[in-house]
């Protein structure tokens, strides 16, 4: 485990995270990651934060999924950010000012220091739009890990 996990998320609270993502995938065809990263590499540095959570999107595979249904939370400690970023096929059903209400309300658990329920509240809050839209369906599969990936 990364120091900085251990400051922000202890080893029991990235495994809250991995089970609320899988107890939510099991209502949808959706897929959600969470990435945690201390810091940008440095290659990254002139990126905005919107265009490193594309990268990892990318870099996950999450566009690859059968419907086009991925979900990704990015945290950026060192910098106190981060960014949710939804694949278009999620993306065109939601409202406008989907996914910034739901940075809103993970934003006051992290004033809070509550890392970890801010984060699984919206990993919840973000199956449920899934769900909603892309109910699981007979045959789905798990499709990307549910792990926390740590950099």
């Amino acid at each position: 485990m990364n120091i900085f996990s251990r400051k922000y998320l202890s080893k029991e609270e990235l495994q809250t995270i991995s089970d609320a993502i899988g107890e939510v995938e099991k209502t949808t065809s959706g897929e959600i990651r969470v990435v945690a990263r201390h810091q940008r590499h440095r290659n990254e540095k002139a990126m905005s934060l919107h265009d490193l959570a594309l990268h990892e999107f990318y870099q996950l595979g999450m566009d690859k999924t059968r419907d086009r249904t991925g979900v990704l939370i990015l945290l950026l400690f060192s910098e106190r950010k981060f960014h949710i970023v939804a694949d278009e096929g999620i993306h065109t059903k939601v409202d406008e000012g989907t996914w910034e209400n739901l940075a809103a309300r993970m934003s006051v658990h992290f004033k809070e220091g509550k890392y970890c329920d801010g984060i699984v509240h919206a990993v919840r809050e973000a199956g449920l739009l899934l769900a909603k839209f892309f109910p699981r369906q007979s045959g789905d599969v798990n499709e990307l890990s549910n792990n926390v990936v740590e950099e």
